[in-house]
């Protein structure tokens, strides 16, 4: 009797290792790894005396991937005076060069900046298009072909790239140090390879939403007459298509009218 008892419950523990799925909370024998003593990412704290998690660096304190220059880091110069003009040249010689600069930074910017300022960083990307679509229009990012951004110091560049401007986030923590400078560098290639864009010409009458382009009634309209600057030559009149132009000297049809009638009425 005890060995078919022990022979039914091996073949029920076989049965129930099928695979089938089971509504009874599951047994742990050690809850190590699911309890564990930890705070969450912003989880207000009862150990330490302002109640914050997530802990400051301890003053002094210098991480070992941490630029410890104030104008690579930041863009700055030392005294705080004002940003760096140009890329600083340390970064520029441990990134293989100008050239490899840039094409390090066009990844990076396909990645983090085209969503915003599109490839050519004239401002219209996607997140544009659909800002203007939705009624933001405060969403609109700037283009980098005017000239507040064209004369910015490429240290001024580098600093709203760490810490963000307006709706534009920062990117110090997803982006390294290099890689926001070498964004910097493209940026400015950008600048050199596009024309500067002229601000867009107003919509003629015709052309505004629900009007037409056909002529007025009563056929077209003829173009006013052209002011000159008093004692400019003016231009002579367009000859019809086909027609001979008149030799140099000759008197034309309407000039020789002019001159009969004056001889018969001196």
């Amino acid at each position: 009797m005890k060995r078919l008892l022990l022979g039914a419950l091996a073949l029920g523990a076989l049965a129930a290792c099928r695979g089938q799925t089971s509504r009874e909370t599951p047994i742990f024998g050690i809850r190590n790894m699911y309890d564990q003593p930890r705070y969450d990412v912003q989880e207000e704290s009862a150990f330490f005396a302002d109640h914050r998690t997530m802990r400051p660096l301890v003053e002094g304190v210098v991480a070992h991937d941490q630029e410890v220059d104030p104008q690579i880091a930041q863009g700055r110069l030392d005294d705080e005076s004002g940003y760096v003009l140009e890329i600083p040249k340390v970064v520029v010689e441990r990134s293989g060069g100008m050239q490899a600069m840039a094409t390090r930074g066009r990844a990076r910017y396909d990645i983090f900046c085209t969503p915003c300022h599109d490839g050519t960083g004239s401002g219209e990307g996607l997140v544009k298009q659909r800002a203007v679509a939705s009624g933001a229009a405060a969403f609109v990012p700037p283009t980098f072909h005017q000239d507040r951004v064209r004369h910015m110091p490429d240290g001024q560049l580098f600093a709203t790239i760490t810490n963000g401007k307006s709706n534009m986030p920062p990117y110090a923590m997803q982006i390294p140090v290099d890689d926001r400078w070498a964004i910097v560098a493209y940026v400015r290639a950008l600048q050199v390879a596009q024309p500067k864009l002229a601000p867009p010409a107003p919509l003629a009458p015709t052309a505004a939403p629900g009007g037409t382009s056909l002529p007025a009634p009563g056929g077209p309209t003829a173009p006013a007459p052209v002011a000159t600057p008093e004692g400019a030559a003016t231009a002579p009149a367009p000859t019809p298509e086909g027609a001979a132009a008149a030799p140099e000297g000759a008197a034309t049809p309407d000039a020789a009218a002019d001159s009969a009638h004056q001889e018969k009425n001196p």
